[in-house]
């Protein structure tokens, strides 16, 4: 888990990395074991994307900031760019790209595959998380909080979604006030978080301000 200190912001999932694929043979069997070498690719990329969403909920309580190293090589997000055309109607493989690109900190590229996802599949709140944190990754942080609040809206109970407006409202736009208002909510939702306690710590830091 990465962290940025007391601005880290969550995202809804951790990256989907995808297995490297190790041979042997000899050269007489070369042409034969890359045919199998290409088939399973293929099937790791599939299964990737199949199995997008239950990722986005499983890993909710991933948190690193946008400014993070990336683990997602270029060649992963050609791959996750070719399934996507050939299934432009799959919400979870654009789902899969926005995920691959925001961990490059392709911030730009991850909005426009988010929303061809949520376009798709407009109530998925985590989707739309992420993409509000990837508005605060270009700097536009009114369309951050835009965002959150349009998944909270969704779903009011989705602790990210406080947490993280509450990170944009008082970091980013200084409204202390709305901002521990917000990081209250969460800890209401969510008060064993492992990340509660400095959530506390920075709501006293903010009252603290003049």
């Amino acid at each position: 888990m990465r962290r940025g200190g007391n601005e880290a912001i969550f995202y809804c999932r951790e990256i989907a990395t995808l297995p490297s694929i190790a041979h042997h043979g000899n050269r007489k069997d070369e042409e034969e074991i890359m045919k199998k070498i290409i088939v399973m690719v293929v099937f790791v990329l599939i299964a990737a994307v199949s199995c997008s969403q239950q990722k986005q909920e499983q890993k909710g309580q991933a948190a690193y900031p946008p400014g993070a190293a990336s683990m997602v090589t270029p060649e992963e997000i050609r791959h996750l760019e070719e399934i996507t055309k050939s299934n432009p109607k799959s919400a979870a493989a654009w789902t899969e790209l926005g995920n691959a690109l925001m961990d490059s900190r392709r911030f730009s590229e991850a909005i426009n595959a988010y929303e061809k996802s949520l376009a798709l599949d407009p109530k998925n709140v985590n989707v739309r998380v992420d993409m509000g944190t990837c508005y605060r990754g270009v700097g536009k942080f009114d369309k951050a909080v835009e965002e959150y609040r349009k998944a909270l809206k969704i779903n009011p109970d989705f602790p990210n979604g406080h947490r993280n407006l509450g990170v944009v409202l008082a970091f980013d736009l200084h409204n202390k006030a709305e901002g521990i208002k917000e990081f209250k909510k969460y800890l209401e939702l969510a008060p064993n978080a492992p990340d509660a306690a400095a959530v506390r710590q920075s709501i006293e830091e903010l009252a603290s301000r003049k």
